[in-house]
């Protein structure tokens, strides 16, 4: 279903007559910055929730040498287990 030409001005003929002239400006504006906070809360959120997994990763960067220092005093703990 497409709009044509004539729906499109009977749509703007029956916002402008329920809002007026004067209103449109200020309507456009306050969704013009609704719209710019909700992208700010959206990127807020994702750094928010992306924050963790960025940090797990850069503990898991540096700690990969301490994983192996680790991984070999596990193996000397077990042999003298062993012995």
């Amino acid at each position: 279903m497409q709009l044509g030409p004539m729906e499109i001005a009977l749509i703007i003929v029956v916002i402008v007559l329920l809002f007026g002239a004067k209103k449109i400006p200020e309507l456009a504006r306050s969704l013009g910055r609704a719209s710019q906070e909700y992208k700010k809360a959206k990127e807020d959120f994702l750094a928010e929730v992306n924050k963790p997994v960025e940090d797990i990763k850069d503990a898991m960067e540096s700690d990969k040498p301490v994983s192996a220092n680790v991984s070999s005093k596990d193996s000397k703990e077990s042999g003298s287990m062993n012995s």
